[in-house]
């Protein structure tokens, strides 16, 4: 009974978002307002971190969201980045395709399962931070800030390293700012061929059930300080519809549950929303 009255209350909120769309001229108004869902905010606090969530239901043109007073507050995107720089390194040449190889550094790291050769498919999903530190590198600074000044991408601010400026550096990106850039992703209206973002959406899926496909890609940064910027943002296709969301997390020294937070809050709220059937095993 709790979960046919929550999803009742979800479409009525919906319904009624949909009908001030109409009567807008643009849609800025439905946009620049997202509705905060009691219940996605639950979500976030139970995690015992502080962050939001973030969804936008492409089709009713509506965002919902936990914690919705700091979704446009902006964070590191760490390795979420690693979807723009997927991008660039594609459309510059600097890697032909999915399937190409980058080369191991030889060091040793404590993530051994990328201590090895890796195609970009396999680097993107293993999130292989020195795989793609080459890439970029690859790329250089000049064509990457011609990227990113091109797309509007954050703050634009790539300093403090080539290899480093989404990890540590100056880069910075709101949950609003990721779930826009996918929009138009999604919708092949980045400044990059439809071929590279092709490429980059077919790598980006994480899980295909029962009538969807989830497309995301995860991200983690950590500072001297010990503070922690955690995200998971992609997008969810069902029935016609696509339901594209961000998560992002901060913490001091977390516990080690930090890492399936990120995930977990969203799957949830996705749940609630009636968008995925059940959380599977992370």
């Amino acid at each position: 009974m709790k979960k046919v009255l929550w999803r009742f209350f979800v479409l009525f909120l919906l319904f009624t978002a949909h009908g001030v769309y109409a009567q807008s001229s643009t849609t800025a108004t439905v946009k620049d307002s997202p509705q905060e869902v009691p219940e996605l905010r639950a979500i976030v606090d139970a995690t015992g971190f502080e962050g939001n969530v973030l969804i936008y239901d492409l089709q009713n043109n509506v965002y919902m969201a936990g914690h919705a007073e700091s979704v446009n507050q902006s964070w590191l995107p760490a390795s979420t980045f690693k979807i723009f720089s997927a991008l660039a390194a594609l459309d510059t040449g600097v890697i032909a395709d999915k399937h190409t190889v980058i080369t191991w550094d030889g060091v040793q790291r404590g993530r051994t399962e990328i201590n090895r050769d890796l195609d970009l498919q396999s680097a993107f999903r293993l999130s292989a931070v020195p795989h793609f530190q080459q890439l970029v590198k690859g790329v250089g600074a000049e064509r990457m800030q011609g990227f990113i000044d091109a797309v509007g991408y954050g703050n634009r601010d790539i300093s403090g390293g080539i290899d480093t400026f989404w990890l540590t550096g100056g880069l910075r990106l709101s949950p609003r700012e990721q779930v826009d850039f996918l929009v138009r992703l999604y919708r092949n209206e980045l400044p990059f061929s439809e071929r590279s973002m092709t490429a980059v959406k077919e790598m980006m899926v994480t899980e295909e059930g029962d009538g969807y496909v989830l497309r995301a890609k995860t991200g983690w940064a950590t500072l001297e300080n010990q503070d922690n910027t955690g995200w998971w943002a992609g997008w969810v296709e069902k029935e016609g519809n696509v339901y594209f969301f961000a998560s992002l997390l901060h913490a001091n020294a977390p516990a080690e549950s930090f890492g399936p937070a990120r995930q977990s809050v969203v799957r949830e709220s996705l749940i609630q929303l009636g968008v995925l059937p059940s959380a599977p095993s992370l």
